[in-house]
């Protein structure tokens, strides 16, 4: 018994860790968070514009997601909403882990 479950699940279990998490560096490049960032994210286009390199991943994907939402407007979260659409979830986190291990 144990053995068939083994073989049925076998081919899941493959397909489940073929499929990568999005990768939070290509993405910052790629949704265009290094124009206003900087390619490090610690040389923000204007001075107004946050330093996000090192932030801390649970704050920055909940700064993402609020941005996105609409729930935060204030400040620079205007000039993001216009990006922000363009991220899903998954790669909202992704996004968020590599900010934290810019150090």
């Amino acid at each position: 018994m144990k053995r068939q479950l083994i073989l049925a699940l076998g081919p899941l279990l493959v397909c489940s860790a073929a499929v990568a998490a999005p990768d939070g560096a290509k993405l910052y490049v790629e949704k265009t968070c290094v124009a206003c960032h900087g390619p490090k994210g610690d040389k923000p286009l204007l001075p107004s514009y946050p330093r996000i390199a090192g932030q801390n991943a649970a704050y920055a994907e909940q700064q993402m997601k609020d941005i996105k939402s609409g729930a935060r407007n204030n400040g620079q979260a205007v000039a993001m909403q216009g990006v922000m659409h363009l991220v899903d979830d998954e790669e909202i986190k992704a996004l968020a882990v590599y900010l934290e291990s810019l150090r």
